[in-house]
């Protein structure tokens, strides 16, 4: 099939043409049908271009499920299967998905992005309705359940939080308030209280209670190493057996209650059992995720002041070992500097990734694990805490780059994180639960540890990183072979490696290939982004039957990019591969390990978690991951709020793409103008919360002031969640990003999601992230961090159509002033983007971009300060 004289490629109906450079070339879907229907004379598949200037069809398949095209089309130009299911055309960015509007919902008006928080209208239009099935045994399974279940939260909270709190175990019941909050600054101090009086233990309520409801033999943990082979599970007998080992041994060394324990450990069953272990005495714990530099560490055992420190000597992430003790012996070493001295350091032993040997050690401080723990009695007496008592410290980053250290109390947080888990993710106890998430981030906290583990709840902890990079298997072993046997020409070999650049190390291909470099089966030619390979979170999913699966937007987004990448890679690499040297088609071993390689048959929920998911980013995973039959808890929450705050409610109501939908229980949201007026109806602005709620952080360790400052001045009355948002006319929320990322351009007030999102819609656009620079005319102008579809080359016509989108689809205000180039972007290991050091990067003051350590990938700062100029 030819279009205008380019090869024409089709993949599930997704259609690019292919220039003799290797260039990808939008088709429109009317001139598919033309080119289709033209018939001629059948040409051979493939043809030595130095003999013959055709080009020819070339058309892959995937192990996907397909729809009959016998089937139906509605007008929309939707399939639907003959369950009735609707199957859009396009797993990818340009889903025209049906509109199916519940009873009383109005179709969207188009609006412009001319203001704070509005969306692309073209987004926000489709709904995605559960399926009877999955409603009807839904924990709340209707919009009635759950505005009868709301209401009554709202209009007696202390009677609503009181019948879910007695299903925990206290001690001692809490006063005659239920809450006793100050939410105005102007009155006062601020302060939150939630059964104040009442004495409980999380662990204990974690724990103990499933253990004597009959739970003791069921499995709390799933433990998934690094190393493929390397697994484990704890029952919840065993884990409680665990805990109490750790906790006698804080006790012998001096921990009391109200004491602070760093935890600098990786993800293995360990940390968790250190958390549950220094609740369970009462003392503070503060985990810091193994991957911050000793700086940051330092900073933290400054600011709480640990009694101990527990680590790891150190942890495999994919091939690369991380030497954690090293590490803290620095952070120690820099925190005795400011008068802070660490007496203990337990270390745990992980042969895998170092020998013991191997580890460097301090005599009388430094104790390993193994050596002592396993000596201690497995049983440990609860100390009894008030519900106002301190459970944690969570440092997390302020705009200044300072560490804010957020403080969670135990009765509140207990219930509150318990109850979003339960109703949120749709919980049953024969669910399996896999949360991708540390737990030195909130997520980690509150839906790794404490939140399943309260409902007894079987959780999966992975040690291992989801790099979301999809790898590509060829048998390259084969391929060469064949073509050191042809003797291809320097040409020919300059252009099949720049055709598979993205896929094989092209250093080494063309020595292979131009004999250079002996062939050997065991030669390391194909990357491995990810380890051992890029199917290993689904391959997870199958073998422990992971039914509920929540993870960040990044993981969706990089999967959808690097589908794309597969299909233009495999493209040029057949036209250039094949069309050079004339090889057929099963000299090949070619294939690809992608989601659909996988059954995911367990899965029922998925949760979207870290920052907003972008429209077509939702419909891929809930198309392609999902199966199109998941609902997906697309959840807004902070680490200052301990739990969600808006939500879906799997089974209660149509979802929209991209949106977190309505409050959870409890949670009155409200939306205010510049002025602090809050906005009825339609409408967007900054959004603030209006009543304080049990998971809410109680203050900022050390520092009220900033406490108060940060989050209730503001917008005197309210707390300031310090996002922008939109609630459109059927009253559903859209989170538009942190509004100190909305930017002022000649007066118009844009949030910087409405232009990512733009700009994302372009098909050879991956990701965005924009900022606001200064600028001498306009105020503010943007600036536009790019990440293309991967092999998609950069270009000077790229850049300018990039620019044009935004400018059809917002208008010409929002046109990015600048287009950076960005292989990646700076993210934290939760997904989250760093924006911060974006606008450094943006604004030149490369010399205060702070700590970069948080990062997944430090090395994505220096990419993209050698692209400033490009």
């Amino acid at each position: 099939m030819i279009y205008n004289n380019h090869i024409l490629l089709t993949y599930n109906n997704i259609y690019r043409a292919v220039d003799k450079c290797g260039r990808m070339i939008p088709v429109p879907y009317n001139s598919i049908v033309c080119a289709a229907a033209g018939g001629g004379a059948r040409e051979p598949l493939f043809r030595n271009p130095s003999s013959s200037a055709s080009v020819y069809l070339l058309q892959f398949n995937c192990n996907r499920r397909r729809i009959n095209t016998n089937n139906r089309r509605n007008n929309n130009n939707n399939f639907m299967d003959s369950n009735n299911n609707m199957r859009t055309e396009s797993y990818l960015r340009h889903v025209d998905s049906r509109k199916l509007m519940p009873n009383g919902a109005g179709h969207i008006p188009h609006l412009k992005a001319v203001i704070l928080g509005e969306a692309l209208a073209s987004e926000e239009d489709d709904l995605v309705l559960p399926s009877k099935e999955f409603s009807d045994q839904a924990n709340v399974h209707s919009p009635e359940q759950y505005m009868e279940m709301y209401k009554r939260s709202i209009e007696d909270p202390d009677g609503f939080w009181s019948e879910i709190a007695s299903q925990f175990y206290w001690k001692q019941k809490w006063g005659e308030k239920v809450c006793d909050e100050n939410f105005d600054v102007r009155d006062g101090k601020i302060k939150i209280e939630w059964f104040k009086g009442g004495i409980t233990n999380v662990c204990y309520n974690c724990l103990d209670r499933n253990i004597e409801a009959g739970l003791g033999d069921k499995v709390a943990l799933y433990w998934e190493g690094n190393e493929p082979g390397l697994d484990g599970s704890l029952t919840y007998s065993q884990l409680l057996n665990q805990v109490c080992q750790v906790a006698n041994y804080l006790k012998d060394i001096g921990v009391k209650k109200g004491d602070a324990v760093i935890v600098y450990l990786p993800m293995i069953n360990e940390l968790p059992i250190t958390m549950l272990a220094c609740a369970r005495i009462g003392a503070v714990h503060s985990v810091v995720f193994a991957g911050f530099s000793a700086e940051s560490l330092a900073q933290r055992i400054t600011d709480c002041k640990p009694k101990a420190v527990i680590t790891c000597n150190a942890v495999r992430r994919g091939t690369k070992p991380i030497l954690l003790k090293d590490i803290v012996d620095a952070a120690i070493n820099d925190s005795a500097k400011d008068g802070v001295s660490v007496d203990v350091c337990l270390v745990y032993d992980n042969p895998v990734a170092l020998k013991r040997e191997d580890t460097k050690w301090t005599q009388g401080r430094d104790i390993w694990w193994q050596d002592v723990i396993p000596k201690y009695p497995s049983t440990c007496p609860v100390e009894w805490v008030d519900a106002e008592d301190p459970l944690f410290l969570l440092y997390t980053s302020g705009s200044t780059g300072k560490p804010k250290g957020v403080l969670h109390t135990a009765g509140g947080y207990m219930v509150y994180t318990a109850t979003t888990f339960k109703y949120a993710f749709d919980y049953k106890p024969s669910d399996i639960y896999w949360c991708t998430a540390d737990c030195g981030w909130i997520t980690g906290h509150s839906y790794v540890t404490y939140g399943p583990l309260l409902n007894g709840a079987t959780v999966l902890v992975y040690e291992g990183v989801i790099y979301f990079k999809t790898e590509i298997y060829c048998n390259l072993f084969i391929c060469m072979m064949e073509l050191e046997k042809m003797n291809p020409t320097d040409f020919e070999i300059e252009l099949i490696s720049l055709s598979i650049g993205s896929l094989v190390d092209a250093k080494k291909f063309k020595a292979i290939i131009s004999r250079r470099q002996k062939l050997s089966p065991g030669l390391s030619v194909i990357k491995a982004p990810n380890y051992p390979d890029a199917g290993r979170c689904w391959d997870i999913v199958d073998k422990y039957k992971v039914s509920i699966f929540y993870t960040a937007p990044t993981l969706v987004r990089s999967l959808m990019r690097d589908g794309e990448a597969v299909r233009y890679l495999y493209a040029l690499m057949f036209t250039v591969y094949l069309c050079a040297i004339d090889l057929r088609i099963n000299a090949f071993g070619f294939w690809i390990r992608y989601v659909t390689r996988y059954s995911r048959k367990s899965l029922r929920v998925l949760g979207s978690v870290g920052e907003p998911i972008n429209p077509s980013a939702w419909r891929w995973f809930y198309n392609v991951v999902g199966d199109s039959r998941c609902p997906i808890s697309d959840t807004w929450w902070q680490t200052e709020t301990g739990g969600f705050m808006i939500t879906p409610l799997p089974g209660a109501w149509a979802q929209k793409p991209g949106s977190a939908t309505f409050p959870f229980f409890g949670i009155q949201p409200v939306i205010v103008d510049e002025k602090g007026v809050e906005i009825d109806g339609e409408c967007s602005g900054y959004l603030c919360i209006k009543k304080s709620w049990p998971g809410a952080f109680r203050t900022l360790y050390g520092d009220h002031e900033r406490y108060e400052t940060t989050y209730f001045k503001p917008f005197a009355g309210y707390y300031f969640s310090g996002d922008g948002c939109r609630r459109d006319k059927d009253g559903y929320h859209w989170l538009t990003g942190r509004v100190d990322d909305v930017i002022n351009v000649s007066g118009h007030r844009i949030g910087t999601a409405e232009v990512e999102s733009a700009l994302v819609s372009h098909p050879q656009c991956a990701e965005a992230a924009v900022v606001g620079v200064e600028h001498e005319v306009k105020g503010q102008g943007i600036y536009a961090f790019v990440t293309l579809v991967d092999s998609v080359p950069y270009s000077e016509d790229l850049r300018k159509d990039l620019i044009l989108t935004v400018r059809k689809q917002i208008g010409a205000f929002a046109a990015p002033d600048k287009i950076h180039w960005a292989p990646g972007l700076p993210k934290t290991r939760s997904g989250k983007i760093m924006r911060r050091i974006l606008r450094k990067i943006a604004s030149r003051q490369l010399d205060e971009l702070g700590d970069t350590s948080t990062l997944a990938d430090p090395n994505v700062v220096k990419q993209l300060i050698e692209f400033s100029d490009s």
